[in-house]
């Protein structure tokens, strides 16, 4: 009987849909797999995201997946923002079907894996925000049907691979707020499709290709913080389709053509400060009718201002520091233009030259005006009462020009406003009591003016106010007491050189918060008051050039941060108080021309003589030597005598029974020359060369962590001592070797710090061949050198190697907290020679220990040092030692503290002094003194930038990063510039170091504050 039709029909149907079936189920495993893989190498989970993906449910249902219907194979991985911190499985490779690959904002690190360029299918990819480094893989550009790229805010290094032309479906690429060096590659041109091109925060350099001009459907273009330089492509000025250009704080040059804008019918931003352009501003501006940000600041322009009428989007217009206008009456005349701008919100002249009035037409800019800066140029006349029409105004900065009459009475309808500032100009009149109804105002300047009468009561309304500033007026009669009641006064109270007179009540007290309190040169009187030591956060009292009489007040050791206090030409008498010289950052102390008597103190402040000025009070005594008072009277002269006599006869006899028992022993042989090769065997557990091999197995190549200038560092383990430990073999065999172990031995001898390296013991014996063996074992660091952490290599993937800015300031303190100590607080000081960051090691907790002291020199045998230099070379290392070392001078204290300034530009540019940028005259010293403080963050290391800093420079804005961390960094620089000068004499000792750095952590922001904290916009 033959097989009926269904059954062949039947049949058929399994033959040809089996294999495929098989196929399903292999490709579901290899999915199933690969997610596994992926997840095996999340460290932390801390949402527990990847708790769903186990076998209780299929692969296509955990979260963050997506599978097609059809095959149930992965098509898209999404988990951004779940904080997951790990390296990237290569095993994502095998996910064949993957389209789209989202892990933005998380933590994960180590190499981009090349396998992702085997993801035929892949069409997006998101990296942003994590912490990946390594080179951008060349095999990405085989992913051909890449439309999105974007890595951005990672540590990427390395170039833009020339191989990215090859993605021709690709529409839009970030790698901005990376460490990627080189130009932009002109294989850019090739990617027909690419709307969105964003590359700020880079080390990039050299010229825009004219290639890129061949992107025909380019609308956002960002090349802002590089390095990027020569003038800008003619041809870019016709791409139509371009709604941004923004290219600030880079190096272009040259001029804007007169017609650029004419073919440029979509731009919205135009953002090219800080950049080196000149020329004038192209009339064809008036033709950008969709312009809302236009940014030119800080660049050469002149001349006049072009009409901004037909521009109705303008929101945000800024100019400031250029040269434009011919300081004529019509520079300002552009203004007029401005009332067209309904939307216009921020406007920034200030730092150029322009001259003229202000017209009443200002009244008529748009109601969303909201910050108006016209600072700094050569405006006169009177301030129209029409400004009082910008009911929108949160500020108002119209400082140093040449303003004159009264201060109108329509700012009182600014009921919005927050700062204030109308300083530096001819202002007369009084001031108006209506300030006080201008409650939001945290700013108030009105210095350098002619106003006169009194200060209004009414001020004490102001509660949100920080700095209050009226000095240099012409201010009259008591200050009231309503000011000292403004309990928000933090950044200062500023009244100096005015008329004021009376006396400052005890309601000073209540300004507990305040930072500095200057009333010099008034005509106050009466007693300083003791609630003055409430203020607990001055920094800076000045109180000269008044009739204050009576004493100095106790109260005043209170104040903890108090920097400088000046109390000259005054009326003052009495002791000066002992307690000031325990004040720790006390740096200036000024009292000249009282009535004070008695002992000037000698320690604190008042140790050193530059630091304080007591002349003009001629009852002093005492103090240190080069004040050349006379020696205080001693109480009770003839009773101390007889002491001293029986305290002399004492020593005497002490000495000569000591000598004679000294003399018995020399004669018996029994006395034995010290051994200066090995000061400190005897103090420690003993070990032997045999200990040390097997500690270290052999001193093998898989046991050796490091290597230096006079031997090898191994780790190992000893079974006298818990724990590992670094044992550093010394290679005899090299010049100088032998001195470095006694250096090492006789520095660590009697040293004990926190921030020290700990040595736990030594050898000095024979190896197997009978040769001279000598070694040192320190405390292991697990977490290496800083050399490793601001420099990995591409093979450090195990862990992300970047420190944060809260970290790395940390560091700082840390081994400036060393030096001190070695300067300063040991028995014998102790001049390092070698700082750099190969020698700072981090523990477990990242605190910093300063090691190896192979060429430490004591302080007392630094005169011996030239001869002693010629057995073992240069003294430090070429980039971090001075160069008085390098012309043959003595090794100093002075030296150690160059190179500290070194060791610190570099934690914070992360670039090395030895960089191949640094040539002839062009060093890592000169490189950071001239970019600070306008290009500050072109220097900064892109790891310690915030997020939401280059997040805004995409978009074609700016914006100031929290004044916190800009206020600190800044003074970082500065004594680490301090620190590194040429001149010996001139650099910033490690005591002052100490205090400076101390001050600086009383206000330096913490790495959750920064993140949370608000970004201010700022004109650029």
């Amino acid at each position: 009987m033959f097989p009926t039709f269904s059954f062949w029909f039947l049949l058929l149907l399994i033959f040809n849909f089996w294999p495929k079936t098989i196929a399903f189920t292999l490709g579901n495993q290899t999915d199933h797999l690969a997610l596994l893989k992926f997840k095996q190498l999340i460290t932390n989970d801390p949402y527990g995201i990847l708790d769903s993906w186990n076998g209780s449910s299929h692969f296509c249902n955990w979260h963050g997946i997506t599978c097609n219907l059809k095959h149930q194979r992965v098509t898209k991985i999404n988990l951004p923002g779940y904080k997951l911190h790990g390296s990237l499985s290569s095993h994502v490779a095998n996910l064949s079907f993957l389209k789209i690959v989202n892990l933005a904002d998380n933590k994960f690190f180590g190499i981009i894996p090349q396998q992702l360029g085997n993801l035929l299918q892949l069409q997006e990819l998101y990296l942003t925000n994590n912490s990946f480094d390594g080179k951008i893989p060349i095999n990405l550009t085989n992913c051909y049907n890449l439309i999105y790229l974007n890595l951005r805010r990672n540590n990427l290094i390395g170039k833009i691979p020339i191989e990215i032309g090859f993605l021709q479906k690709l529409q839009k690429l970030s790698v901005s707020g990376n460490n990627l060096i080189g130009g932009v590659p002109a294989s850019i041109g090739n990617l027909s499709l690419l709307t969105d091109l964003s590359v700020p925060y880079n080390n990039l350099e050299g010229d825009i290709p004219q290639e890129i001009c061949r992107l025909k459907k380019l609308t956002v273009m960002v090349l802002s913080v590089n390095y990027l330089s020569g003038t800008f492509p003619l041809c870019i000025y016709n791409m139509s389709s371009l709604t941004t250009i923004s290219a600030a704080q880079n190096q272009f040059n040259g001029s804007l053509p007169a017609n650029m804008f004419n073919n440029l019918p979509n731009l919205q931003v135009f953002s090219i400060g800080g950049n080196n352009v000149s020329g004038l501003m192209p009339i064809s501006i008036a033709n950008a009718s969709t312009l809302t940000v236009l940014g030119v600041s800080k660049n050469y322009f002149v001349g006049k201002v072009p009409s901004f009428g037909r521009l109705k989007y303008l929101w945000w217009i800024n100019l400031e520091i250029n040269n434009f206008g011919y300081n004529s009456r019509n520079d300002l005349e552009f203004l007029k233009s401005l009332i067209n701008c309904s939307k216009l919100e921020v406007v920034s002249l200030s730092y150029n030259n322009f001259g003229g009035s202000l017209s009443s037409s200002i009244g008529n800019l748009s109601t969303q005006l909201s910050r108006l800066y016209l600072g700094y140029n050569q405006i006169y006349g009177k301030i129209p009462l029409e400004l009082g029409n910008l009911n929108s105004l949160i500020l108002l900065n119209m400082q140093d020009n040449h303003f004159e009459g009264r201060i109108p009475s329509s700012i009182r309808k600014l009921q919005k406003l927050q700062v204030l500032n109308l300083g530096g100009n001819r202002l007369s009149g009084e001031i108006p009591s209506f300030i006080g109804n201008l409650s939001r105002l945290f700013r108030l300047t009105l210095r350098n003016n002619m106003l006169e009468g009194t200060i209004p009561s009414s001020i004490g309304n102001c509660q949100n106010i920080q700095m209050l500033n009226l000095s240099k007026n012409n201010l009259r009669g008591v200050i009231p007491p309503e000011v000292f009641s403004i309990s928000s006064l933090t950044i200062g109270l500023f009244l100096s050189q005015n008329f004021l007179s009376g006396s400052l009540p005890d309601e000073l007290g209540h300004l507990q918060n305040i930072v500095t309190i200057d009333v010099s040169k008034n005509r106050l009187s009466g007693k300083i008051p003791i609630t003055l030591g409430k203020c607990i956060c001055l920094e800076y009292l000045i109180l000269a050039g008044n009739s204050f009489n009576g004493s100095i007040p106790h109260s005043l050791e209170s104040l903890k941060v108090l920097k400088v206090l000046d109390l000259s030409k005054n009326q003052l008498s009495g002791l000066i108080p002992k307690a000031l010289q325990n004040i720790p950052f006390f740096e200036y102390f000024i009292v000249s021309f009282n009535m004070l008597e008695g002992e000037v103190p000698t320690k604190g402040v008042f140790r050193n003589a530059s630091a304080f000025t007591v002349i003009g009070n001629n009852k002093l005594c005492g103090g240190i030597l080069e004040l050349h008072l006379p020696p205080c009277p001693i109480k009770g002269t003839k009773h101390y005598n007889l002491k001293l006599m029986a305290g002399i006869v004492s020593v005497v006899s002490f000495l000569f029974i000591m000598l004679s028992i000294l003399t018995i022993y020399w004669r018996r042989g029994t006395i034995k020359k010290p051994s200066f090769d090995s000061p400190i065997i005897d103090q420690m557990i003993k070990v032997s060369y045999q200990n040390l091999h097997r500690a270290t197995n052999g001193f093998s190549k898989s046991n050796l962590i490091g290597s230096g200038n006079f031997g090898s560092v191994y780790k190992g383990t000893l079974e006298s001592i818990e724990g590992f430990v670094a044992i550093k073999v010394l290679n005899l065999t090299k010049k100088g070797s032998h001195k470095s172990f006694i250096a090492e031995c006789n520095a660590l001898k009697h040293i004990r710090h926190r921030n020290l390296v700990k040595i736990l013991t030594c050898c000095s014996s024979t190896d197997y061949k009978g040769g001279e063996f000598k070694a040192l074992a320190f405390e292991y660091m697990r977490n290496g050198n800083l050399e490793s952490w601001l420099h990995p290599t591409t093979e450090m993937t195990d862990e992300p190697r970047s420190l944060n800015l809260e970290q790395r300031f940390n560091i700082i303190i840390d081994v400036a907290s060393a030096f001190c100590y070695l300067h300063y607080e040991c028995e014998q000081p102790v001049i390092h020679c070698d700082l750099k960051p190969a020698n700072v090691l981090l523990n477990d907790s990242l605190v910093a220990q300063v090691s190896d002291f192979g060429l430490a020199r004591l302080v007392s045998s630094a005169s011996i040092s030239l001869k002693q230099s010629s057995t073992i070379g240069v003294m430090g290392t070429v980039g971090y030692a001075p160069l008085e070392y390098g012309m043959g001078l003595e090794v100093s204290i002075e030296g150690d503290t160059y190179s500290f300034g070194i060791l610190v530009l570099e934690i914070l540019t992360g670039r090395r002094p030895t960089d191949e940028m640094f040539k002839d005259d062009h060093n890592l010293h000169n490189y950071v003194k001239h970019s600070i403080p306008n290009h500050l963050f072109q220097i900064v290391d892109r790891s310690l930038l915030p997020i939401e800093l280059e997040n805004n420079s995409e978009n074609g804005n700016s914006c100031s990063i929290d004044p916190n961390v800009e206020k600190c960094l800044l003074s970082i620089f500065r004594i680490a510039l301090s620190c590194s000068v040429e001149s010996p004499k001139e650099r910033m000792n490690m005591v002052d170091v100490i205090k400076e750095l101390n001050i600086i952590k009383s206000f330096f922001p913490t790495e959750v504050q920064r993140r949370q904290g608000a970004l201010q916009p700022q004109i650029t």
